[in-house]
């Protein structure tokens, strides 16, 4: 039965044209079950019914044609119920629906389970037989995995509608992705494609047949030379027989079956990449439906090849790129490297088929002010191909091919934006103060650059978080003491005589070192932060010694230590801290200071250790990010989760606040370096709590320093009274966004002033 559903689900997904797709799966279906009769209904939530897109059974004539409402028949009580129906004799049921256009008349047995993605259904598929009866338990949970295994490719069907259609047939429709920094942008697409993984190209026409011919014979005979290489590099070193793998790549590489099939696809208007794509899939999906365990491994070898000739395609393509000016990049998931590839080109925002709000791309798209969309879903990025978009990063909306009035409309809004960002420039330089003299102190979230003029600082009073694990995963080996010296010198030296914390090396989850490669099944739940670095002191200890060594002469140093869980890793941290200090005092004649050292909040284990933890350290500094993560069991860079993650959740709200009241008993000082200080509302119930420092990208210091100062410190507390009251972070949401309007700060929780 595996083997079947997935040869029919591979064969869905490599089909580009839907119609043709759901109609080669229902007979699939049909052969496969021995049933009379295959349909599939697709929902219509506008109109509220279910469209019969395809059947192998039904009347070819009523396809497209026949809608069953959704609280009508046996297909809308299959929908109501969300489970499936199993009905020995359909006509005889009191919900059973007679259209006569599909002549069904003769078909008794139904049995028909909903299409479900993300608590929505999508559609219906059915399966009728002449004979009275009920299917049995293996029909049933054939249809049932089935369904479930289609849910996330049929859920992005009216995306690929929307993307498909013309300029003017586009009208108001956009795509909604899950809003991750926000701003507005007017621009091209430019879609970026996963490197040399068939799986991950999009079909695409193209109008060159001659060149993309040209290409691809040219990557195979790259490919041919490659294998020749590669064979005669390992003769000697490994067994004659095992060598024969070049052999049988060469053989297929030359086979006149597989070439003459791409050729035949580019001739049809596919890309080179395409048509290598749709044969070598073709292979695959009849690879793996034999029996034989043998011929089955060969569809890895195919695979393994195609995607050989697929890099050198993409080596070819690439001398031949143009980037469009105002680029709006778009990727499967838009990584810190490809971020760090592309802002120096025209960059003006990205989008995100997949990844979180809280990934480190995201993060660093804020930090660089670029207005970010992720979580879009599985749709197909040539479709995303050289169009014209409008970026809401405010609401999540994608615009593509907008017409002149979503244009003249959007031109406007960022005209306002820019008008309130020079409104915002005019406090960088004054003190964030509340209306009524409560006072807040504003500090940077660094380390994605160890340079720090002014103008970078936009009007930061101290460094709050300085990420020391960014320089170590510059590098491919872990640096000297003397390099780190230098580092960190050079930014204690930028902040002289203003508070500089610096975290000790953080790595683990989905912060990696190419040179000390850690692999768990769970890694946030894992070896990461302070474990790592107290099971390798010789690590710990060099890096502590380097920042006691830049620190002589300017004494503005504080340490912190991030994913602490316990008392005694406070313990063992401070006992290495004072080894380097002393090892330090005792190699130099000049006064070494002895830093202040306080730990990140993000394990929610210490929130019931607050006043024990506050007996050791100077200091407390909440890492929201994580904490956030930990309290909600949601993995923030996992897209199918990410609508679960919300810093305003009641619950992390709850704690944060119970976490600023034990600090103030505990009289030790509190600050937040998560991306919630980063949100105007965010930071108002924050200063609410007690939290008297905020650290956050250097790009949103003037917007929270301006909310800061348009406020009261008594109206932000009620605010933060009222949001602890409410039950679901929708209220939250709501609720803040109201009063962020009547206090005149709209323009920063959504487009316009």
């Amino acid at each position: 039965m595996l083997t079947t559903l997935r040869r029919i689900v591979l064969a869905f997904t490599q089909e580009p044209e839907l119609n043709k797709a759901l109609g080669n799966m229902v007979a699939d279906v049909k052969q496969a079950l021995k049933t009379d009769c295959c349909s599939i209904y697709l929902a219509d939530y506008q109109q509220q019914h279910f469209l019969l897109m395809a059947s192998d059974g039904l009347a070819q004539a009523s396809l497209g044609h026949t809608t069953i409402g959704f609280s009508e028949g046996l297909v809308g009580l299959v929908g109501q119920r969300e489970e499936p129906i199993n009905i020995a004799n359909a006509q005889f049921h009191p919900r059973f629906k007679h259209a006569p256009e599909v002549k069904e008349e003769d078909l008794n047995a139904f049995m028909g389970t909903p299409i479900i993605h993300q608590r929505k259904v999508l559609g219906i598929i059915s399966v009728q037989q002449r004979q009275s009866r009920q299917f049995n338990e293996n029909e049933e949970a054939f249809l049932v995995t089935l369904a479930a295994q289609l849910a996330v490719v049929i859920a992005n069907i009216e995306s690929k509608e929307i993307l498909s259609r013309s300029k003017h047939q586009q009208n108001r429709q956009f795509i909604q992705g899950v809003p991750a920094s926000p701003g507005l942008a007017i621009g091209n697409l430019y879609v970026s494609y996963p490197k040399a993984q068939l799986s991950g190209i999009s079909l695409r026409k193209s109008d060159n047949k001659e060149q993309q011919l040209s290409l691809f014979n040219v990557a195979v005979r790259q490919t041919h030379d490659d294998l020749m290489n590669m064979s005669e590099r390992m003769q000697g070193a490994i067994p004659e027989d095992t060598l024969d793998i070049f052999e049988m790549y060469r053989h297929m590489l030359e086979s006149a079956s597989l070439g003459e099939e791409i050729t035949d696809k580019i001739a049809q208007g596919w890309s080179a990449e395409s048509a290598l794509k749709l044969v070598i899939e073709q292979y695959v999906v009849k690879f793996e439906a034999v029996d034989d365990a043998y011929i089955r491994e060969r569809a890895t070898d195919i695979k393994d090849l195609g995607n050989r000739v697929l890099y050198h395609l993409q080596q070819e393509t690439s001398s031949r790129v143009h980037f469009p000016e105002q680029m709006i990049l778009v990727a499967e998931e838009v990584t810190v490297s490809l971020l760090a590839e592309y802002q120096d080109k025209s960059l003006k925002a990205i989008v995100s088929l997949q990844g979180s709000t809280s990934s480190h791309a995201v993060i660093l798209a804020r930090a660089l002010g670029f207005p970010a969309i992720v979580a879009v879903g599985n749709i197909p990025l040539s479709l995303f191909s050289d169009k014209q978009a409008v970026i809401d990063g405010y609401s999540g909306e994608i615009y593509l091919s907008p017409d002149e009035a979503i244009l003249n409309e959007y031109r406007h809004l960022v005209k306002e934006e820019q008008e309130l960002q020079q409104i915002v420039a005019q406090v960088v330089n004054l003190p964030a103060v509340t209306q009524d003299g409560r006072s807040i102190e504003l500090l940077l979230n660094a380390g994605l650059s160890t340079e720090f003029n002014e103008s970078m600082k936009n009007g930061a009073v101290g460094i709050g978080l300085y990420r020391t694990e960014i320089p170590f995963m510059e590098r491919n080996c872990f640096p000297s003491e003397q390099e780190q010296i230098c580092w960190y010198k050079t930014v204690l030296e930028s902040f002289q005589r203003q508070p500089v914390v610096m975290r000790t090396l953080d790595i683990g989850g989905d912060k990696a070192l190419s040179y000390f490669p850690i692999e768990e099944d769970n890694p946030f739940l894992g070896w990461r932060g302070i474990r790592i670095t107290l099971d390798h002191p010789e690590i710990f200890l060099v890096q502590v010694r380097a920042m006691l060594a830049a620190n002589i002469g300017q004494g503005n140093l504080e340490i912190m230590l991030p994913m602490v869980s316990s008392l005694n890793e406070v313990d063992d941290a401070m006992r290495l801290i004072n080894q380097a200090y002393y090892e330090i005092s005792n190699e130099t004649t000049q006064t070494v200071a002895k830093p202040k050292i306080g730990i990140m909040i993000e394990v929610p284990s210490v929130i019931f250790q607050l006043k024990e933890l506050a007996e050791k350290v100077d200091f407390f500094s909440v890492g929201s990010n994580d904490l956030t993560q930990y309290l909600l069991a949601v993995d923030r860079n996992n897209a199918r989760v990410s609508v679960l993650y919300d810093t305003y959740h009641p619950a992390v709200l709850r704690a944060l606040n119970h976490i600023a009241e034990q600090a103030q008993l505990s009289l030790i000082e509190l600050s937040l370096c998560g991306e919630l200080a980063s949100d105007p509302g965010g930071a108002l119930l924050l200063m609410a709590m007690g939290y008297d420092k905020l650290s956050m990208s250097s790009h949103n210091i003037p917007k929270i320093k301006w909310a800061i100062r348009n406020v009261s410190y008594e109206q932000s507390q009620q605010i933060l009274t009222q949001c602890l009251m409410y039950n679901t972070p929708d209220e939250v949401h709501n609720y803040l966004n109201d009063q962020l309007e009547l206090l005149g700060l709209g323009g920063f929780v959504r487009a316009g002033k």
